[in-house]
């Protein structure tokens, strides 16, 4: 590009024609934040669904069955998995969900047993308790363990009761877990869940629960381990269905899956809407300029030095319109706390440093990209013919 000491040229020309700059500014803001939108909805959708090396967890459930209110399995089914080879640990879990179909808003819950969520080994070993505490949930039956993202969303604090699904709970904690899963759920004791969602229609009751969550002690056995299981019950009147976690979600959310990677389309159209912009203000630019151009050459401008001016003014416009659209795009993001759910299983819409990086290295590109042809066409006019230019 250029040296420093020649950015203040570059400054001075988007100045000069501010009302232009502005608005292609603006443009390209609104670009961005429609592309790095798109981006946080997909990389929500790889951390939900896509398998980890050292995954070890298989989601046992009713065969044929995807929503919550209709898997119901004999919660004995646990000792029976425990004792299959490889099955490390297998945990009985219920869960009740306000809405079934795609939603931003579902609240969740997930009834464990008390022994499988505290000590030293329990799922909470994994989690940060950012307020509450985990001996304050096995003090009362009715409270719940509330993830930080739906904490967030729906304003609970600790000591607070809500209501969702005819279940009421009061908030014991507030949870902060690698798992995406676990951010948007609120986790109650399974006794209790299984006795307040008995009526209304959601089926269950005492002994029957939604899903078995088994770890396995090698994660190349997993897709035995999960023949194994499946083949212990298939002739049960309740036969089952097992796979990976990850797969699972994938399987569940399959909706909201193809409608994100539908997005990129929307993505790939901006990025062609701020190329577009760009090259149209800098077309603009040049030929408002001939004559200066001219002048510059005259008073020992080099035509490379003017085609860089010209490349590097693209990537300034690109780069501080991009800044601006990846910065409201990644706070809205990041303050709305938004949760794509369906099934009672949630994709997350993840704000990180990457995606501001791959922002603001997109926007910069596709700036001087932008800029390469009108660069090219003004270091290859003659002195003479600039001046004659009208």
């Amino acid at each position: 590009m250029i040296a420093p000491k020649f950015m203040p040229v570059v400054f001075k020309q988007l100045w000069r024609h501010r009302v232009r700059s502005v608005l292609t500014l603006s443009g390209v803001a609104i670009a961005m934040f429609l592309f790095i939108a798109v981006q946080t909805l997909q990389e929500g959708v790889r951390q939900s669904t896509q398998a980890a090396a050292g995954d070890t967890t298989l989601v046992v459930y009713r065969e044929n069955r995807f929503c919550p209110a209709a898997s119901r399995l004999p919660q004995f089914y646990v000792d029976r998995i425990e004792k299959i080879p490889g099955v490390v640990s297998a945990v009985p879990v219920k869960i009740v969900v306000n809405n079934c179909r795609a939603s931003l808003d579902v609240v969740t819950f997930r009834g464990v047993p008390r022994e499988n969520l505290g000590g030293p080994n329990g799922w909470a070993s994994k989690w940060q308790i950012i307020a509450g505490s985990v001996a304050e949930w096995e003090k009362r039956s009715d409270s719940a363990l509330v993830g930080e993202t739906l904490a967030a969303r729906r304003g609970f604090r600790v000591g607070q009761s809500f209501d969702a699904s005819g279940i009421t709970v009061t908030v014991a904690g507030i949870i902060r877990s690698p798992e995406a899963q676990d951010q948007n759920v609120a986790y109650v004791h399974l006794d209790f869940l299984q006795q307040a969602g008995a009526g209304g229609g959601k089926g269950g009751g005492l002994g029957v629960v939604t899903q078995f969550t088994v770890r396995v002690d090698d994660p190349a056995r997993m897709e035995a381990v999960a023949e194994a299981i499946d083949a212990e019950f298939r002739t049960e009147a309740d036969p089952t269905m097992t796979s990976p976690e990850k797969a699972f979600v994938a399987q569940a959310g399959a909706d909201i899956v193809e409608i994100v990677k539908f997005t990129q389309w929307l993505g790939w159209g901006c990025l062609a809407a701020v190329l577009a912009l760009v090259a149209n203000a800098i077309v603009l630019s040049v030929q408002d300029r001939i004559k200066e151009h001219a002048v510059l050459q005259t008073l020992g401008f080099r035509s490379g030095l003017i085609a860089r001016l010209i490349v590097s003014e693209g990537m300034l416009i690109g780069l501080l319109g991009g800044a601006i659209g990846t910065g409201i795009a990644l706070s809205v993001v990041h303050f709305g706390n938004f949760t794509l759910s369906q099934e009672g299983l949630s994709i997350g819409v993840s704000a990180s440093w990457s995606v501001l990086a791959w922002g603001l290295i997109i926007s910069a590109g596709v700036g001087i990209v932008a800029g390469l042809v009108p660069a090219w066409r003004a270091g290859r006019r003659e002195i003479a013919s600039c001046f004659r230019a009208v």
